[in-house]
C-alpha cells in the first residue's frame, strides 16, 4: 500500500477539482480525502496500490478542464486511516 499526502496549486478551487478526484478514486478503489485551503490550494491524502495510486497522481497534475494546476508537492506518509471510501471534506472558511 502506497499513502501520499499532496498539496496542488493553481487554478484548481472553483472548477470541480474535488469532485474529479471523487469519481477517479470511486473508481480506482483509493481512500482518502480531499478538501480545499484556504490558501486557494486543494489538499488530499490518497491511500491505496502503489501502481493505482500513481495512476491517480498523473490526474491530479492534469486536473479536470478548466484547472491550471501549476504544482503538485507530493509527500509519502505512513498513515492509520482505516477509511473504506474517499471523501471530500467542506471548507468552513471563505472559499468552498
Amino acid at each position: 500500500m502506497k499513502s501520499v499526502h499532496l498539496i496542488i496549486s493553481g487554478l484548481v478551487q472553483g472548477v470541480g477539482f474535488r469532485s474529479r478526484m471523487k469519481r477517479q478514486a470511486d473508481i480506482l478503489k483509493l481512500t482518502g480525502w480531499v478538501k480545499n485551503r484556504p490558501d486557494g490550494a486543494v489538499e488530499a491524502i490518497i491511500v491505496g496500490q502503489e501502481r493505482i495510486v500513481n495512476e491517480m497522481l498523473d490526474l491530479c497534475r492534469e486536473g479536470p478542464p478548466g484547472t491550471a494546476v501549476e504544482t503538485v508537492k507530493i509527500d509519502e506518509i505512513t498513515t492509520h486511516d482505516n477509511s473504506t471510501e474517499f471523501k471530500i471534506i467542506k471548507f468552513s472558511g471563505n472559499k468552498t
